[in-house]
């Protein structure tokens, strides 16, 4: 029988990844370290994972159906009408330069790492969450309000988080906060702003999660989000301070990057 890490044990190995993440989390982005904690991830911490999506009275029977929606093109979103979802999608995606494919991106890489086995730990309902949060990334940029920068990316983050306990979310906090204590101060007010903006108002809404927005996008963007309780954030909230300007803000990559793992 395979010997599975002990509770409350931080498998040294995936310690020296995290710690690179922490380092630079432009560089080696969490969507590798996320793929790089299950081969040694405690079974009872994966277990706790997921009761918390399963036994959720909302999340569980959403997740339960596995739903994907096929990629969305963003020629066919020019039919909806201006101030529905579907337009401000569009223009979201088109205006910021953002990858069209996202999700069918990331599916690839996942798909790299479960050839090697090391997902093999990676139950279906988490592997189901992470590629379904793809699809719907940029639609929850969109329905929050978050922009596509570092600082909204990282609220997003932590919106996501407070509506379900999932490990993405929270290896995007503990490297981010991480990096801000021991390796740049100047991150920690601007972060702290993000992460109590996104987390304050993620557990004011309605659960998003697992949420066939798809077939919401010909609806006004402004009727989806009173339909959940979203006060939409603003991309002043997130300004990067010009004054002792985090390292790592200054000279970052892309949000959605999936290339580097230098």
């Amino acid at each position: 029988m395979e010997e599975r890490p002990m509770a409350g044990k931080v498998d040294p190995k995936f310690g020296a990844k995290f710690l690179k993440s922490v380092e630079n989390f432009n560089e080696y982005g969490i969507h590798f370290l996320f793929n790089d904690w299950w081969e040694s991830a405690p079974a009872d911490a994966i277990e706790k994972y997921v009761a918390l999506i399963e036994n959720d009275p909302v999340q569980g029977q959403l997740a339960a159906e596995r739903y994907y929606a096929p990629p969305l093109s963003l020629a066919a979103l020019e039919v909806h009408a201006p101030g529905t979802l579907g337009a401000h999608y569009l223009a979201f995606v088109r205006d910021h330069n953002l990858m069209e494919s996202l999700a069918v991106g990331y599916r690839d890489l996942h798909e790299q790492f479960e050839a090697t086995g090391v997902l093999k730990n990676l139950p279906d309902v988490l592997k189901h969450k992470v590629l379904r949060g793809y699809q719907t990334h940029d639609l929850h940029h969109v329905i929050t309000g978050y922009p596509p920068t570092p600082l909204g990316e990282l609220a997003v983050q932590a919106f996501q988080l407070a509506q379900t306990q999932f490990p993405y979310a929270s290896m995007w906090i503990a490297v981010v906060t991480a990096h801000m204590t021991f390796i740049d101060p100047h991150l920690t007010v601007p972060a702290m702003n993000a992460i109590t903006h996104g987390w304050s108002h993620g557990r004011a809404a309605k659960s998003l999660q697992f949420v066939k927005f798809e077939e919401q996008l010909d609806e006004p963007l402004e009727l989806v989000r009173r339909r959940f309780d979203i006060r939409a954030a603003t991309a002043a909230d997130f300004v990067t301070p010009e004054r002792h300007t985090p390292d790592l803000l200054v000279a970052s990559t892309p949000p959605g990057d999936l290339s580097r793992r230098d």
